[in-house]
């Protein structure tokens, strides 16, 4: 599912491509500014810079997390 464009709704999907891209970092350790450009630098993120938000950070934050726990 890589090559599928994905916004900042897709949290589950960004979580996912986060965990393959970063799996040796704690995503509870990440700060959102460097969330944000991490989820930018995704293969295939068509979203905006001003379109993200705290929950949309958060909400792919607890994506991640349930990636690494998993």
């Amino acid at each position: 599912m890589n090559d599928s464009e994905i916004t900042w709704s897709d949290a589950q999907e960004i979580g996912f491509r986060l965990w393959e891209a970063h799996p040796e970092v704690n995503p509870l350790a990440v700060r959102f500014t460097d969330l944000h450009a991490w989820v930018m630098a995704l293969d295939g993120f068509r979203g905006k810079a001003e379109e993200s938000s705290e929950g949309a950070l958060e909400a792919i934050q607890m994506a991640w997390l349930d990636e690494v726990e998993e």
